[in-house]
């Protein structure tokens, strides 16, 4: 077993790599706050913090010390952290990925023939893993549809792509209600643009038919309102006043927890 950072397998790098513990959910920031006279604290929710994830590694037994070496110096320009958080499958769970760098420095425990054993600590500032072939969806009338989302086990921040007219200096818009909340698209949009709106990242841009970018999309917005999709069935109904709706996709982002 192993896994693949940057495109990279451990294999290919002369490591052998394993997970020897998994964390079902990452780490809680919890907001408590102590009032006096009250017992215990007011619980004002929580959220999750980074993700660390370790891997077990060796190095099969090599002719010399030298040759341990070097196959360590190969891994530090490798993992080197200071290139920023990459994209990290696991050959355990090969459905999903992580985005993580090391976050600890790396001491290597010289074994019997020049063999090596060292623990490798990944930090993931998101601390959820995506789904590596993800969902979407393509609707291409009014009205209302289901959308089941089958993979991950919580909501996901999806990617909105839109295709239509909506004419500028008007009262047209487009409405997109994702499980009751709505996100009203008022223009201008043209026949031959696909405004993009990534709930993630909390922005939006209209790009031309090949993909290049425009201008900022987020104007074309009444509201910074970004649904969310559920795991299981959501509800989309396409409405539009004075406009025209051609295409909406739906890049789910499934992910879990």
């Amino acid at each position: 077993m192993g896994f693949v950072y940057n495109g990279i397998s451990s294999q290919s790098m002369k490591i052998k790599a394993r997970l020897t513990n998994w964390q079902a959910s990452p780490s809680l920031r919890n907001s408590f706050v102590s009032i006096p006279g009250k017992y215990g604290v007011a619980d004002f929710g929580s959220d999750s913090a980074e993700r660390i994830i370790t891997v077990r590694c060796n190095i099969n037994p090599k002719y010399n010390f030298a040759s341990l070496v070097s196959v360590l110096d190969d891994m530090a320009e490798w993992l080197d952290p200071a290139h920023g958080a990459k994209q990290v499958i696991f050959d355990d769970v090969p459905d999903r990925y992580f985005t993580a760098r090391l976050s600890e420095a790396v001491d290597c425990e010289r074994l019997i023939l020049s063999a090596g054993a060292f623990d490798l600590k990944f930090v993931c500032p998101d601390p959820h893993a995506y789904a590596l072939t993800d969902e979407t969806y393509t609707l291409t009338a009014t009205g209302s549809h289901e959308v089941r989302r089958l993979k991950g086990n919580t909501d996901s921040e999806p990617v909105y792509l839109l295709k239509g007219v909506i004419p500028s200096g008007t009262a047209s818009y487009v409405s997109l209600v994702t499980n009751n909340e709505e996100l009203r698209i008022v223009g201008a949009l043209a026949s031959n643009e696909t405004l993009v709106i990534d709930t993630g990242k909390v922005t939006a841009k209209v790009v031309d038919a090949q993909g290049e970018t425009l201008r900022n999309g987020l104007p074309c917005l009444q509201e910074l309102n970004f649904p969310v999709l559920s795991k299981g069935i959501n509800t989309i109904q396409i409405s539009t006043v004075g406009g025209t709706f051609t295409e909406l996709k739906i890049q789910a982002q499934s992910r879990w927890r």
